[in-house]
């Protein structure tokens, strides 16, 4: 038994998922490769990815990152869930918030005694059995506090909103404190060997060639390896995602730093709102279809909490992924390997785990066909779960005020997402499913705050009586309303512990 090692890792770009790629690399490889990352200042990058999932936590901690110091790097704030505003009927307002929902009772879990209470008008919202939930409503933060046992404190999961630009930056120069060499200059060509097409080198406008073994394509859209070279292909989802662009501009921070993404639904669309500290990002996803790009833009500023502080800035694409990430010698990251818009947060963890997905299946010379599709399937699984998590925030709307929101309402959805909303509609149940991204808890907080309706729940939640599940309820409502209490606000929280300076 032999390996053959590779030498030379080429990163064809930069932005987060370029330098996210870099510093990750550079960190677990020990400095035994010669990594070169290759982008130009010319290029611009899409760099509104400012919001994130808790495990964006996992991937700081193994680069060895001080959270107070990446938060005051990249303006930061914290971020507990998502707010849905108009997804449901328009008016009502839910909350994806992450951690767990109540407390489970015996082999039961908690929604199950929730819904038959609720069905029997005794039950106090969903939200008031999550401390995630209630503390974004109260604008409270805190990390968790491992001295409190089981207190809900103790289980206070989070993710930040963070600049990308800057997050980039901050991991651009800890990248290069760890060996990775920065190239500037703008790739005109790659080059293939002879036989079987790997690629050998790419080449810079200003005649520079720079070889490799290991080529990762973090180019974004263009995917300028994975597809203008060796023409992989790509798989359109715009079918059961239509939303093909998106206007982003920053306006003015606000007083108040809530910590919770909001994603507010207009005619034929939606707009997200991402509070940081120096100012609050904000964008209009849209399907060009049933509105202009001025009629979007002037949706998106109407709908602003202050002053914008540029032009909207316009962003075409296309929902889908490629038909395989791994191609060759070529390893697709970020963009260049698919897009699904961001109304969960995703995009920088699909940088996140293809990256992790590349180090369990690290490649000598030999790039083993067997590695490379299992590495292609999971990818393939992960990215349709998350697709059809996304689609059901659409599919499951109730609204009537506008063409889009009735073709969305009635599309045909894929079978996975179909035979997950039949079960939930029989008895209230989820299954997660080869440990796809989502659990159970986000699946149950968008099926509930869209309204789905239940025809039953499980028969066991009857072993205990109506009071005993009364009492108990009431005591997971009023110990995580005495965990609010206590906590600070997220601005109190961010002053004393990592407040950035002023731009």
């Amino acid at each position: 038994m032999q390996n053959v090692p590779i030498k030379d890792i080429v990163i064809v770009g930069g932005g987060t998922a370029g330098w996210m790629t870099a510093a990750a690399l550079s960190t677990i490889l020990n400095g035994r490769y010669n990594i070169r990352l290759v982008e130009s200042d010319e290029i611009g990058i899409v760099g509104v990815g400012e919001a994130t999932i808790p495990m964006i936590q996992r991937f700081n901690r193994v680069l060895g990152i001080d959270e107070a110091e990446f938060m005051r790097a990249t303006q930061g704030s914290f971020k507990l869930g998502v707010e849905f505003v108009n997804w449901g009927r328009k008016g009502e307002r839910y909350m994806h918030g992450f951690g767990r929902l109540g407390q489970d009772l015996a082999t039961v879990p908690f929604e199950q005694y929730w819904l038959k209470m609720r069905a029997m008008g005794k039950a106090a919202p969903l939200e008031e059995y999550s401390i995630a939930r209630m503390a974004a409503k109260a604008g409270k933060f805190m990390p968790a506090r491992q001295d409190v046992g089981n207190s809900p404190l103790a289980d206070i999961a989070y993710a930040y909103h963070f600049d990308a630009s800057l997050y980039a930056r901050y991991l651009r120069k800890l990248s290069e404190s760890r060996g990775v060499t920065r190239v500037e200059g703008k790739i005109v060509r790659a080059t293939q060997r002879p036989g079987d097409g790997y690629i050998d080198a790419v080449e810079l406008e200003n005649g520079t060639r720079i070889g490799g073994d290991l080529f990762i394509d973090c180019s974004g859209f263009r995917g300028l390896l994975i597809e203008q070279t060796l023409q992989t292909g790509y798989e359109d989802w715009s079918g059961w995602l239509p939303a093909d662009r998106a206007l982003a501009v920053p306006c003015e921070s606000v007083k108040t730093m809530t910590p919770f993404t909001r994603a507010t639904a207009h005619q034929s669309g939606w707009q997200w709102r991402i509070p940081l500290q120096h100012r609050t990002g904000n964008g209009h996803v849209y399907c060009s279809r049933y509105i202009s790009d001025d009629e979007a833009a002037a949706t998106l500023l109407a709908n602003l909490d202050a002053p914008a502080l540029a032009d909207p800035r316009l962003i075409k694409f296309q929902t889908g992924m490629r038909k395989q990430a791994w191609n060759r010698n070529v390893v697709a990251v970020g963009l260049a390997g698919g897009f699904l818009e961001p109304i969960e947060s995703t995009s920088i963890h699909l940088i996140q785990s293809a990256i992790s997905r590349l180090i369990e299946f690290f490649p000598d010379r030999g790039f083993q066909e067997v590695e490379r599709a299992e590495f292609n399937r999971q990818s393939r699984f992960e990215y349709e779960r998350i697709r059809d998590f996304i689609v059901l925030h659409y599919h499951l709307n109730q609204r009537t005020d506008s063409p889009y929101w009735l073709a969305c309402a009635n599309m045909a959805i894929p079978d996975t997402l179909r035979q997950k909303m039949d079960l939930y509609r029989a008895r209230g149940k989820v299954v997660r499913v080869d440990n796809e991204l989502f659990s159970e808890v986000g699946w149950i907080q968008v099926l509930e705050g869209q309204n789905m309706p239940v025809n039953a729940y499980n028969p066991l939640v009857d072993v205990q009586s109506e009071a005993d599940i009364a009492d108990y309820l009431d005591s997971v409502r009023g110990v995580i309303a005495k965990c609010v209490s206590v906590m600070p606000t997220h601005e109190e929280y961010i002053a004393r512990h990592c407040a950035a300076p002023k731009m």
